[in-house]
């Protein structure tokens, strides 16, 4: 007993011992593996951390430039004079879409004697008796001081604040359409009413919400408001006019040359009956002429005919007479 009692023990620390190095083999593996798989995991997660941070970064730079943009747009859109620029280069551009360069002028004194100039006419068909063209006068208004404070008060929710802001935009408008209807409109030399543009949808919208502000334009002051949607429409729609009038005109000239032709068609039914009769005529001589051929031929069948070389002796004939009749040459 005492000596199985002793293997047994010698047994047992042996299993120990080589369960200790399996233990410590296998412990060693798995610390090897999962540091392998957790440095991968990280590594990747932070790489895709700092394509997110740098995508962040390149957006925040995007949003700098365009924040400096729309500044810059700001900026231009504070200044009179470059506001206005930018309402008669849109103006300028909706007018190139529709129309050729001859069917408008830039800066035209629509008033005989008037030093005042419309940013753009439009040439209507028909001339007056002095060969003057009839214009059509538009102007480009942009009040945008009065619109971004009537903007403003509404985005802090300023009742009061929007009221005084809309009065004083109506009341520009009413300004800036009188003075267009005073420098720029007179009929005949021009239409009775002209256009004024506002080159931004949504000052047009604004305007057009006033009550009654555009009949009152229109009935005082002979002036249609219209922004780039609407004037589009107008421009599209005079143009179709003068397509078709230019259609009509050349019906008319149409009409003209084939009354021409009607009464040159009966002269020339005149000469066919002409040539008819003296085809007749001469049709009529060539079967008398055949008639006595034939009566000749009869009485010259109880002749003898001589040789063809004493006939020619005794009749000579052109030879290139002959050669023209053979080949039906008159």
């Amino acid at each position: 007993m005492a000596e199985i009692r002793q293997t047994l023990e010698a047994q047992l620390a042996q299993l120990q011992t080589t369960n200790a190095a399996k233990l410590d083999e296998m412990r060693a593996t798995v610390d090897e593996k999962l540091q392998t798989t957790l440095q991968a995991r990280l590594g990747e997660s932070f790489k895709q951390v700092a394509e997110r941070l740098e995508q962040v970064h390149k957006g925040l730079g995007e949003m700098q430039t365009l924040a400096q943009g729309v500044g810059d747009l700001k900026h231009l859109l504070t200044n009179v004079k470059t506001r206005g620029m930018f309402g008669e280069a849109q103006l300028a551009s909706l007018l190139e879409q529709v129309f050729v360069p001859d069917q408008y002028a830039v800066q035209v004194a629509t008033r005989p004697g008037s030093k005042n100039v419309v940013d753009f006419a439009i040439k209507l068909p028909g001339r007056s008796d002095s060969g003057e063209p009839l214009w059509l006068p538009i102007d480009a208004k942009f009040p945008n001081d009065d619109y971004e404070r009537l903007l403003d008060a509404q985005g802090r929710a300023d009742v009061l604040g929007a009221e005084v802001a809309g009065k004083a935009l109506e009341m520009r408008i009413r300004l800036e359409a009188k003075s267009i209807a005073e420098k720029y409109i007179e009929p005949p030399h021009t239409t009775d009413f002209a256009i004024l543009f506002l080159p931004t949808e949504g000052l047009y919208a604004e305007v057009l919400r006033r009550p009654g502000l555009m009949e009152s334009l229109q009935r005082d002051h002979r002036i249609t408001l219209a922004g780039p949607t609407t004037l589009l429409a107008m421009l599209s729609s005079l143009q179709m006019g003068f397509r078709t009038l230019a259609l009509e005109k050349r019906s008319s000239e149409v009409w003209q040359v084939l009354g021409a032709v009607k009464a040159e068609f009966g002269k020339f039914g005149d000469v066919l009956a002409k040539v008819k009769s003296q085809t007749e005529t001469v049709l009529k001589t060539l079967d008398n002429a055949e008639v006595r051929s034939r009566a000749m031929g009869r009485a010259l069948k109880k002749v003898e005919a001589l040789p063809e070389s004493q006939a020619q002796a005794m009749l000579p004939i052109d030879r290139d007479f002959d050669r023209d009749a053979d080949s039906g040459v008159a």
